[in-house]
């Protein structure tokens, strides 16, 4: 069977930034152990891998793979994987096409903006707040003093098929000084706190953003992502949890600066009756189509 694939920059305002994603397409005769190696081949934070046709509730059956391992939920995969199905293989599509990932269906909608570009939203699933964790513990594992960390609002775990540890940062400048250590994190992680850290400050390079944030994760050791949108659909029911913006949120998310690769997410969520609901976009580029030999 032939196999497709695109290179799209996800969370990017210009070609060759935000966060790259290779989409293999018609996918079905694939392995597990096949599907692996074709991500640490492209390297790539994450590959996705497409069925040929929608299943029978009209959802595209969608697997998403790192370099090391297979995930339930990530954003920027969502966001890029649905913007080829549309552009590639549902070319008759309306306004939403919908994925169907080890964590459920998720919704992907394309609005058309006032400027004429189109950003593409997906609606995150529910997540659980977890435990928090002490200051001390958190900055040894970044490099930086708990001085470092705000405490307006706690470190905190949050859980939506996989799970990450969410960080208030005072400024830019703690910002750029974190790395993450998995020596020194280890204490952290036998106590159940994963190795995906979710950095955000309030302090931002471009004054039209409103946060600013760095996302650390292991894979072969250290990386960090240029652009997250899983980190961003946590951080939205994080910020509602503890109310920093209010109910009703709109933000604009800058990222991806330390690795050359700027981006901007774009995060909306609010308060509802029995529900949060939180919703996480971003404009989609295309940069390389081909086939796998």
């Amino acid at each position: 069977m032939s196999h497709p694939f695109h290179i799209v920059d996800v969370f990017a305002e210009q070609a060759y930034a935000g966060n790259q994603l290779a989409v293999v397409t018609d996918a079905d005769d694939l392995s597990t152990e096949t599907m692996q190696r074709i991500a640490a081949e492209t390297n790539y934070s994450e590959t996705t891998f497409v069925m040929r046709a929608p299943e029978d509730d009209g959802g595209w059956r969608v697997r998403l793979f790192t370099p090391a391992r297979e995930l339930a939920f990530a954003g920027h995969p969502i966001l890029g994987t649905a913007w080829v199905i549309r552009r590639h293989l549902a070319l008759a599509a309306s306004s939403e096409i919908k994925l169907n990932l080890a964590v459920g269906q998720i919704p992907v909608s394309f609005e058309r903006e006032k400027d004429g570009k189109e950003a593409v939203w997906f609606l995150a699933p529910p997540a659980e707040p977890g435990p928090t964790c002490e200051r001390s513990a958190i900055a040894a594992s970044l490099g930086i003093a708990p001085e470092d960390i705000d405490e307006a609002s706690p470190v905190q775990m949050l859980t939506a098929g996989i799970s990450t540890l969410i960080v208030p940062i005072k400024n830019l400048d703690a910002l750029k000084r974190s790395r993450l250590d998995l020596d020194a994190h280890a204490p952290l992680s036998a106590r159940g706190f994963p190795s995906l850290v979710y950095l955000f400050c309030r302090e931002t390079l471009d004054d039209r953003n409103d946060l600013c944030v760095r996302f650390f994760f292991e894979a072969h050791g250290v990386r960090e992502d240029p652009a997250t949108g899983n980190g961003a659909a946590f951080l939205g029911h994080y910020l509602l949890e503890h109310g920093l913006f209010g109910d009703k949120l709109s933000l604009r998310i800058e990222q991806g600066h330390e690795v050359r690769r700027p981006s901007l997410v774009l995060l909306r969520a609010r308060k509802k009756a029995d529900a949060r609901e939180v919703g996480v976009g971003g404009y989609v580029i295309p940069a390389v189509k081909g086939k796998l030999l």
